[in-house]
């Protein structure tokens, strides 16, 4: 089945983005503060263990290997994003005959017809900018309705099947946008969910709300905390 047009709710404006080498990535929010992004309070907050284990798996394949797998990754991941939406937008994706192209188009058809296809009942907005007014920005890929309830949606490749511990910092990234959206919106979303393919073509999905939520909200705002030295 095709999914329903996108039900504009809520406006969410663009908000300008700076990059910068030391400083991460920071957005301008609608009073002109700069704020740093989501992604950047994470990567300058990453536990000791986190930086050990990256370290040790760039030794073990090297520096040249470990750059190739991340960029290939990283374009991956952003092809299968560019279907995923094309195709909440209009319905269909086509895809031309590029390896990689083709690898993401497959990925994204495993979410659309394991997760979007059965859950999504209303998409609000694609890529939508959102923040803490003050504090930190960020985009996410969807806000809609899963499963019935209000949610934030990331979207998410991976080379291989990830476990729990593996997707904390996705799971602190949903809470980071529920507190922004909820804030600024003034909604009460209460969900957050994960949706990932492997490049073997396995879907993974993380359904977020409950406890679980608010213990990872308490996280990120430790991170929060901790990326300004309070």
């Amino acid at each position: 089945g095709h999914l329903m047009p996108i039900t504009e709710r809520y406006v969410y404006s663009k908000l300008t983005r700076e990059e910068s080498g030391t400083d991460g990535r920071k957005y301008i929010d609608p009073q002109g503060a700069r704020l740093a992004s989501v992604t950047t309070i994470l990567d300058k907050t990453k536990s000791e263990e986190t930086k050990r284990a990256l370290a040790a798996w760039r030794r073990s394949i090297g520096d040249k290997k470990a750059a190739e797998i991340t960029k290939e990754a990283a374009f991956r991941g952003t092809m299968m994003h560019s279907f995923l939406e094309t195709y909440v937008k209009e319905g269909s994706v086509s895809v031309g005959t590029n390896f990689f192209h083709q690898q993401s188009y497959k990925m994204a058809n495993v979410i659309i017809e394991q997760y979007l296809n059965p859950f999504l009942d209303e998409a609000w907005g694609l890529e939508a900018s959102l923040y803490f007014p003050g504090i930190y920005a960020g985009t996410t890929d969807m806000v809609g309705v899963y499963q019935g309830q209000p949610s934030i949606i990331d979207f998410k490749q991976s080379n291989k099947v990830k476990g729990d511990d593996r997707v904390i910092d996705y799971k602190l990234q949903l809470c980071a946008y529920i507190c922004a959206h909820n804030i600024v919106h003034g909604t009460d979303i209460k969900q957050g969910v994960i949706l990932m393919c492997t490049k073997d073509l396995e879907p993974l999905h993380w359904v977020l709300s409950g406890q679980e939520l608010e213990d990872f909200t308490q996280q990120w705002w430790d991170r929060v905390a901790q990326y300004y030295g309070v």
